[in-house]
């Protein structure tokens, strides 16, 4: 095992790492910007290097700055978290040939299913279900208008690079196909430095579940469950929960068994997810895309497991054996996950601004990866997550209830939060009934 790692992200990610670190016993170096230096993992990593100014080009983003921050501190490894560099290839290759140790799958495995055309075209060759869809880059209207009538509408534009939600728009005719590719190619080229489109068949009363794998060096793949994260804003995930309450045991064995499959196909190592789209009325699912990284929603998965997935990402970069049996994985009981933004609740908007007032809740099965306190400064320059209330019970009905507590006890003053919009999700007769779609948010807020 290193006994030094770098954690090449910031806020609550960063703050996660660096405790299991501490947990086993390796020294944790951070990294932060201008804007960040405050913040509560800078003060709780064993070093803080800082990298840059504000903005993520010039700090979070920048190679060079983190590859330097490693070699200055001894750093030994590099975890790259979620988010900014944690899924691209060039800069996993940058660290292997700087000598150092990184703690996720191989650059050629992040290149494989980085594009989610090429993705889909692997996926399909292994035996994993895809939707009805494009397999070469869509280069124009003409050409998005003739797959469509092939596919059959409605039918989702998405970017082939990236994620997030950015550059998806479902259309359900030509008028709306030609009114959304534009807008999408455009975002994409913004956003990911490609326009390259694919087209997918859109299934309406649809679900969003993904599956949680783990790549071990010996050549094995597990899947440790599925999340279910259907309740979304702007194709951005808002909750999530375990089991998926719209996945019968039938229908969860064969995602589990794909994943693995899929997990196959590039020659997975570590922790990643492997989503999917499932059709609730026909109890069907087809591969999404594939993350070659830790996500944002792994706690639910910790709380009905009782496994570390992080401590597993070190072990299994470092070739050590995993800390569990797979042969007694079980789950045990009910988790959800709510992500808590500094956004107002009913449009979703960013609300930057001081923390004047931060208290957590606490009690049976509640955790919050937090990465604020008061006093901190919430700043325009990143992503507006302050932190993930996750709750786990015997059952849904207790998970439940514990987080409708939990939100209740949640104090934050200073820039608005979505903890009321949670609230409501909680209350909601749809959501609390378990039978919903990645439309709820939309009904919830028309």
């Amino acid at each position: 095992m290193f006994a030094c790692v770098l954690v090449a992200n910031r806020g609550e990610i960063a703050r996660r790492v660096i405790r299991t670190a501490g947990k086993m016993g390796i020294r944790a170096v951070a990294v932060y910007s201008e804007a960040d230096a405050d913040l509560p993992y800078v003060a709780e990593a064993d070093e803080a290097v800082l990298i840059g100014p504000p903005a993520p080009a010039s700090s979070y983003l920048n190679i060079e700055a983190i590859l330097a921050a490693a070699w200055r501190s001894g750093a030994q490894a590099v975890h790259p978290g979620y988010g900014f560099l944690a899924e691209n290839p060039d800069f996993a290759a940058a660290v292997l040939d700087a000598g150092l140790t990184w703690v996720g799958p191989s650059p050629e495995s992040m290149a494989q299913m980085g594009d989610k055309i090429n993705a889909r075209n692997l996926m399909e060759l292994a035996g994993v279900p895809v939707s009805a869809g494009t397999r070469e880059p869509v280069a124009d209207l003409d050409t998005a208008l003739a797959a469509a009538n092939q596919i059959g509408y409605p039918v989702m534009i998405k970017a082939s690079a990236g994620g997030g939600g950015i550059g998806m728009t479902a259309a359900a005719d030509p008028v709306q196909l030609a009114a959304g590719f534009e807008t999408a190619r455009t975002r994409a080229e913004r956003f990911f430095g490609n326009p390259a489109i694919l087209l997918e068949r859109y299934v309406e009363r649809a679900r969003h579940v993904e599956v949680q794998i783990l790549g071990l060096p010996d050549g094995r793949v597990l899947a440790l469950g599925e999340r279910d994260c259907s309740v979304q804003r702007r194709h951005q995930k808002v909750a999530e929960e375990t089991p998926s309450p719209g996945v019968s045991p039938q229908l969860r064995a064969r995602m589990l068994e794909a994943a693995v499959q899929a997990g196959r196909a590039v020659g997975y190592l570590g922790a990643g997810t492997v989503e999917c789209l499932v059709d609730v009325t026909a109890q069907a699912f087809t591969f999404l895309e594939m993350n070659t990284r830790l996500q944002v929603e792994h706690p639910v998965t910790e709380l009905v497991t009782g496994i570390d997935l992080v401590e597993q990402q070190f072990l299994i970069a470092a070739g050590e054996p995993i800390s569990f049996d797979p042969a007694r994985l079980a789950s045990r009981g009910h988790a959800i996950e709510l992500r808590v933004y500094a956004e107002d609740s009913k449009r979703f908007l960013p609300s930057p601004g001081l923390i004047e007032v931060w208290s957590e809740p606490a009690g049976a099965g509640v955790r919050v990866d937090a990465g604020y306190a008061a006093g901190n400064r919430v700043t325009p320059y990143y992503d507006p997550l302050l932190a993930k209330l996750c709750v786990h019970g015997d059952d849904r009905a207790q998970a439940l209830d514990r987080a409708a507590a939990a939100v209740s006890a949640f104090g934050i003053s200073g820039p608005k939060t979505n903890l009321e919009f949670h609230a409501e999700l909680l209350e909601s007769a749809e959501f609390r009934s378990g039978d919903y779609d990645t439309s709820l948010v939309s009904r919830l807020r028309p």
